[in-house]
């Protein structure tokens, strides 16, 4: 009787230790896909998001930070190569998409019209996450049908990044010894050429190898400042334009007069720059950070003779205007647990609570508290790109398949500049091409 009672005895010891060294909870499990790179070696068991840098460091740390601060969460992160989206496309078609996943402002129509994103009104209704919170910019951008689809968490645009100590040897500076920019079309070539001739190097950086999207923005943005609205009907676009014909045919003669860098892929192209090897390179806010922290170390390029960034310059008298963007995290429609939406809750509160450590990438913040904060305006170069938060102009939210879109316009951009087809034909391929797209949606 001893030893049976030992036994009971025993038996429920051991299960209590198990219990013990076993939580009683399992972990709420969440998948989350991005872009922004990977940089495990740097960042991956970093969760002092203060110690970040750059894209891919700060979104590393912020997610590790989460998972530390939230023991009873756990995000598994799969990183894919930008912008992912024939893989999150293939993904939802298997019927296997992650929990949460970056997306671009203008890539959500393209899953929120086939019912495929979760709409967030309740979900951040109940961690006490307001549409107000947000600039307007940033909800405009994330707005679909009169309900919010994402969490935005920035705004993001191209810009005109300037090694001054290049411009200074152009005699491309002011007074105040701001860079002097062009205001006009013949005014940049001019300025371009006169660079070209004191330096011996392009005015230009730009990545025009394997891409297509850095044509395409740059297009965008000097057809609003003409006024063109080209994307009247959502389904129908009109580019055989005068408008667009003057864009393309700027475009070229940088290129023809090697105002530019020719053969680098993005990878090169800030390689080139950081190496002093033009005066402007077209890249977006997220470079802000690393661009700078280059700048203050001694013996770079950078350092030599400062960096600063600005806006695209207004080039045509029509609006005050460039192309923008933003990022958010979507949220993958499939049937959850009450833990798992209460967790995806979290998680998006958070990166709401820290939008400041992501806008120290360069982004402008999707809440509009961070703006009024003195770490925000203590942060290098937000006064000379502050103006984006009014300039920012996306396209319209109901065109779909922007990224599709996106790499016609680039193939044809490329086509024309190069010189494997005229202008006028380049711009009537580009147009047809992008409406038989629209027209198969």
């Amino acid at each position: 009787m001893m030893h049976i009672w030992k036994s009971s005895v025993l038996a429920a010891a051991s299960a209590l230790a198990m219990m013990a060294a076993t939580p009683s909870f399992a972990a709420t499990e969440l998948s989350l896909q991005r872009f922004f790179g990977a940089c495990d070696a740097d960042f991956g068991t970093n969760t002092d998001v203060a110690k970040a840098v750059g894209e891919c460091g700060i979104i590393t740390s912020m997610i590790n930070k989460f998972n530390a601060d939230n023991p009873d969460i756990h995000i598994t992160v799969t990183t894919v190569e930008w912008p992912g989206y024939d893989q999150l496309t293939a993904q939802f078609a298997a019927g296997d998409p992650p929990d949460i996943v970056s997306i671009h402002h203008s890539a959500l129509s393209d899953y929120q019209s086939k019912g495929l994103l979760m709409p967030l009104d309740e979900v951040l209704a109940s961690v006490g996450v307001k549409p107000d919170d947000f600039t307007d910019a940033a909800r405009n951008g994330v707005t679909k049908d009169g309900q919010i689809y994402g969490l935005p968490i920035d705004n993001w645009t191209m810009l005109y990044h300037i090694n001054m100590d290049l411009f200074k040897q152009a005699d491309l500076v002011n007074a105040d010894g701001t860079p002097k920019l062009p205001t006009s079309v013949d005014e940049l070539l001019a300025q371009a050429k006169q660079f070209r001739e004191k330096t011996g190097k392009p005015y230009f950086i730009q990545n025009l190898a394997n891409e297509t999207a850095l044509y395409t923005r740059n297009f965008y943005t000097y057809l609003f400042q003409q006024d063109s609205d080209f994307f009247a009907d959502p389904l129908k676009v009109k580019l055989n334009t005068p408008e667009a014909k003057k864009v393309l045919e700027m475009y070229k003669a940088i290129f023809d007069q090697g105002d530019t860098t020719k053969d680098m892929d993005y990878a090169g192209s800030i390689n080139a720059f950081l190496a002093g090897e033009g005066g402007v390179h077209l890249n977006g806010t997220w470079v802000i950070g690393d661009y700078n922290a280059s700048s203050q170390t001694p013996g770079t390029a950078l350092n030599k003779g400062g960096y600063t960034v600005y806006p695209y310059p207004q080039l045509f008298p029509g609006k005050k205007a460039q192309y923008a963007d933003g990022h958010a995290w979507g949220i993958s429609q499939k049937d959850r647990s009450a833990e798992e939406t209460a967790a995806i809750g979290k998680f998006l509160k958070f990166f709401k609570d820290n939008d400041f450590e992501w806008s120290r990438t360069g982004h402008l913040p999707s809440v509009k508290a961070v703006f009024e904060t003195p770490e925000f305006k203590a942060l290098p170069h937000r006064d000379t790109v502050a103006p984006i938060a009014t300039l920012g102009t996306a396209l319209p939210s109901t065109v779909q398949r922007q990224f599709a879109i996106q790499d016609i316009i680039g193939q044809e951009m490329n086509a024309a500049m190069t010189g494997q087809k005229e202008v006028d034909a380049a711009l009537a391929d580009m147009e047809s091409r992008v409406n038989d797209l629209l027209a198969n949606l």
